[in-house]
């Protein structure tokens, strides 16, 4: 269960959602709701790669796949995360195929990529299991791009002919916003990006994934060909929970009141 690359290559529907909190009790809350990864977002989450070992730790008792979005494809934001033993990498705005290069470069030791090597971490049972990990590299981390600008529009072939990327995430929010379009997802403008997104996956047999903002979309965006799916943030699970309470609570407030 837990090699979300082995599902994700095989073509099935895989469902995830975003955390954002930093916190370890509210990564494992998320993870028993029932979803196949989750994804620890270090770009515009509030936690830090500190923070990141904590909430790995909370999903070892799960089923649920870690998949941390780093902030760059820098090395050294990628395999500091890899080390604490989680399952993919997500990697924003990587707009041409050098970028993408860097990316799968970075999750992979010498002489296929540049990751640095370290045995006595957590990702390798501390030394123990270091062999069976660095000969296992490709086959169980999976490496996610976001196509979320202009200038990847333009570089979809270089970015998605690397062999090692396996999924290309449209990022809606930052993609309709780049073409001038924000958040208009049935906008001509957009649904030509997408269209060309999908076609240039199917070409490389990738993966397509999307951020959807309502879990209802799920059919429309399937039968597009979409299988890599988030929807949601724990912060707006905390969110939408207390506000749907306190909107209760009140509701009886007044009634009573009133009274």
């Amino acid at each position: 269960m837990k090699n979300i690359k082995d599902r994700v290559r095989a073509g099935e529907a895989v469902i995830g959602t975003f955390l954002s909190l930093g916190n370890a009790m509210t990564t494992e809350i998320v993870a028993k709701a029932g979803f196949d990864w989750v994804l620890i977002d270090l770009e515009h989450g509030i936690g830090s790669e500190k923070d990141v070992l904590h909430q790995v730790q909370a999903l070892a008792s799960t089923e649920v796949a870690a998949v941390v979005r780093v902030e760059g494809y820098q090395r050294q934001r990628i395999h500091k995360v890899l080390d604490l033993g989680v399952s993919g990498i997500m990697c924003p705005h990587v707009d041409n195929g050098a970028q993408a290069t860097a990316v799968t470069k970075a999750m992979r030791y010498a002489p296929e990529g540049e990751r640095g090597v370290a045995k006595m971490v957590r990702a390798t049972n501390f030394g123990v299991d270091f062999m069976d990990y660095h000969a296992n590299q490709e086959k169980n981390l999976l490496c996610v791009v976001q196509i979320e600008t202009e200038e990847a529009l333009h570089h979809l072939d270089e970015i998605a002919s690397n062999e090692e990327v396996d999924v290309l995430f449209i990022g809606p929010a930052d993609l309709s916003m780049a073409l001038g379009v924000f958040g208009q997802l049935d906008h001509p403008k957009f649904l030509e990006a997408e269209a060309k997104i999908l076609a240039v996956a199917k070409k490389y047999n990738k993966a397509v994934g999307f951020l959807l903002f309502d879990p209802s979309h799920y059919q429309k965006y399937y039968d597009k060909g979409v299988r890599f799916f988030a929807c949601g943030t724990d912060a707006l699970f905390l969110s939408n929970g207390a506000k749907t309470v306190a909107g209760k609570l009140n509701e009886f407030k007044q009634l009573v009141t009133t009274v």
